[in-house]
């Protein structure tokens, strides 16, 4: 049963189903009780009029006797005493009624044929009337029918009531009628119901099914240059298939990153790694000509770049700094400046006190990446300025070498890239600081940016919120 109905097809052609089959069968529900309801109305409406008209016959001063009562409507008059005054003709016995007799008795001192002609005057009929359900054999057919009850006095002052009845075969009759086409149409209409939905559902998920098996074929053959097919509609199905496309080709231009990454990752590792290696080989072979300060020199080298590779990962693995005591920025860059004492270029520094909340380690970081950075390129000073503006920190570092060139202000943000003027002066720098620095500032929720100073070279702006 689970397999059966696994698809959602199968699924939406059965919730169809069952929704029209429930709501048909409250509508043939009710349509029967309304129609029950009029035919019952319309036969009560008719005992009525019967009866009345048989109750002002004998209020007008007709006998009992000369009453001249319809065949085909079955009538019973009946007094206080519950004798039968007046019946129909071939009615042959009655239930529901006053009295289950059909044999008319004439009252004491009445004859049966009076012609009505009395000097008491006139007889009344009541105003109201009452219902009720029973049975009558007519010329030797029984049915059922609706009793209509009329109280009447006729001239003498003696109160009679009148039965008139009204057939219910007629109303039971076109309810059976209306009850069987809605049992024989209801199966067909359902069954069309589920064929028009299993269909349309099909055709609507065409495209879904396209695009899990395209999503398939790239799972299997991992390539990840492929895309999802496109339907040409405007639904949910071709937003689903654009923002496919759309992660497709984030993942793929994050997988040529990150190979891209490890491939710079290698080969600047395979340098230092290759020669600290030649250096101790010769070393082995000659102690004498051992380049100690060589040596240590490529292992300082490994080092900054196994720490910076280390917190790229964790960068790139969604670490966000803790929150703790916000970090004063002015007393950070004196501290920076206050540890650098072997720097090409001074450095002169503008602080206003200004804090924010992030890491301390990662912040300084920052700092000390954009102070190398404009001491590798500065002829002759640096700048480096901390101040408010509103709700924003900024830290700015200047040089007045020879500035970025504006079609590359982007790409020196990414990874492994050195310019080649930067890599003519750069002293073992692996082109790691700045893009550390810019994914430092936007897990603290800021910016990073770089364009012409004041001083001609280039100035870096860091924006933190405060």
């Amino acid at each position: 049963m689970r397999e059966a109905f696994g698809s959602v097809r199968a699924r939406a052609a059965l919730g169809a189903t069952v929704v029209v089959a429930v709501a048909l069968v409250a509508a043939g529900i009710a349509v029967l009780q309304v129609l029950r309801s009029d035919l019952g109305a319309q036969a009560r409406l008719k005992a009525q009029v019967d009866a009345r008209e048989v109750a002002s016959k004998i209020a007008a001063g007709a006998g009992y006797g000369s009453l001249k009562l319809d065949e085909s409507v079955p009538v019973q008059v009946v007094d206080e005493d519950g004798r039968v005054r007046a019946v129909s003709e071939d009615l042959e016995a009655v239930t529901g009624t006053g009295s289950a007799s059909v044999k008319p008795v004439a009252a004491d001192g009445e004859r049966d044929d009076d012609t009505g002609d009395d000097d008491s005057g006139a007889g009344k009929v009541s105003s109201g009337e009452e219902y009720g359900d029973g049975s009558a054999r007519v010329d030797g057919e029984t049915a059922d029918y609706v009793w209509a009850a009329v109280e009447a006095t006729d001239p003498a002052g003696e109160d009679v009531t009148v039965y008139a009845g009204a057939p219910l075969a007629t109303e039971r009759g076109a309810v059976t009628t209306v009850r069987d086409a809605m049992l024989l149409g209801l199966p067909l209409l359902l069954l069309v119901v589920a064929a028009v939905t299993w269909l349309v559902t099909r055709r609507a998920l065409r495209p879904v099914e396209g695009i899990r098996r395209e999503m398939a074929a790239i799972t299997a053959s991992t390539d990840l240059s492929r895309r999802v097919p496109e339907p040409g509609s405007y639904d949910e199905v071709a937003r689903l298939a654009r923002t496919t496309n759309e992660t497709l080709a984030a993942l793929e231009a994050s997988v040529e990153r990150q190979r891209a990454f490890v491939a710079d990752a290698s080969h600047e590792l395979r340098s230092p790694v290759a020669s600290l290696r030649t250096q101790l080989e010769v070393g082995a072979a000659h102690p004498e000509l051992l380049d100690l300060d060589g040596a240590v020199e490529d292992v300082v080298r490994l080092q900054r770049l196994a720490a910076d590779l280390l917190l790229l990962a964790r960068l790139d693995a969604g670490e966000r700094p803790t929150g703790g005591t916000p970090v004063a920025l002015d007393a950070l860059v004196r501290e920076e400046l206050a540890q650098r004492v072997a720097d090409r270029v001074p450095v002169r520094h503008e602080a206003a006190p200004v804090a924010v909340p992030g890491s301390r380690g990662q912040l300084a970081q920052v700092l000390g990446n954009l102070i190398d950075n404009a001491q590798r390129h500065a002829r002759s000073g640096v700048r480096v300025a901390v101040r408010e503006e509103g709700r924003w920190a900024v830290l700015e570092v200047a040089d007045d070498g020879a500035g970025v060139p504006e079609a590359e202000r982007e790409r020196i943000f990414e990874r492994f890239v050195r310019l080649d003027d930067a890599r003519s002066r750069d002293d073992g720098g692996a082109g790691l600081g700045l893009a550390i620095a810019r994914d430092v500032a936007v897990r603290h929720g800021g910016t990073l940016a770089v364009r012409a100073a004041p001083e001609g070279g280039a100035l870096f702006e860091l924006r933190l919120p405060t």
